[in-house]
């Protein structure tokens, strides 16, 4: 992770809310896109979607080395989805809840 030593405590976390604003703001899946086209590389914007088919794979049961055939993210990655999934702070689950009440 990038070191900004530049922030201070207190700054990083303004940064991080302002951030965080920012996707609440968007409207609707045009403004996501372009949004994350703009902010991330094409790496970053690919992690982040293997990540999210991850979360959806072992939301479905599905075991690493079959998520790993069907994604060809690494096990590696599909552990640490697997471990924040079930431990991180909740945010994987509470969005996986959210979408499956409202579709």
């Amino acid at each position: 992770m990038k070191d900004h030593r530049i922030l201070t405590p207190r700054e990083e976390v303004a940064a991080e809310d302002e951030l965080f604003r920012a996707v609440l703001s968007l409207r609707n899946l045009d403004d996501c896109r372009a949004f994350f086209q703009d902010l991330c590389t094409p790496a970053e914007l690919q992690a982040l979607k293997d990540r999210w088919a991850v979360v959806e794979c072992l939301d479905e049961g599905l075991s690493y080395r079959q998520i790993h055939d069907r994604t060809g993210v690494s096990l590696t990655t599909i552990s640490r989805v697997a471990r924040y999934l079930g431990g991180g702070a909740g945010g994987y689950q509470k969005t996986l809840d959210r979408i499956k009440k409202y579709t």
